[in-house]
């Protein structure tokens, strides 16, 4: 990922749990709060509920390249975490991007 880096302090992950500004869909939760770092980081929770150790990676990476897909697009400035949902272990790749790329725009973090 070009322009983001990951998002690792449990400190962090808890401040964007309790922020105002998400958005839940059937294969996921996106929460998102404005940093001043003038670079997004990104942070994936995938619990034990989608699957075993196998199905939690690929849907880790399925949600990694979504993401980087949309990367350019999406506004600097931000801490952005997703959350996968159990729905999301039996998702196609294209319908998880679709739904990323909805959430992306109703929190407004898409350029136009």
């Amino acid at each position: 990922m070009l322009y983001t880096v990951s998002l690792k302090e449990n400190r962090d992950f808890r401040r964007l749990y309790g922020s105002k500004t998400n958005v839940v869909n059937p294969y996921m939760a996106v929460y998102c709060r404005k940093n001043k770092l003038g670079m997004n980081r990104l942070g994936l929770t995938v619990g034990t509920k989608v699957g075993h150790a196998v199905v939690r990676n690929r849907v880790r990476r399925r949600l990694r390249e979504a993401y980087r897909m949309q990367e350019a697009g999406i506004l600097k400035g931000y801490d952005i975490v997703i959350v996968a949902r159990v729905r999301a272990a039996g998702a196609a790749y294209q319908a998880l991007y679709s739904s990323l790329a909805d959430s992306l725009v109703r929190l407004k973090l898409m350029q136009r």
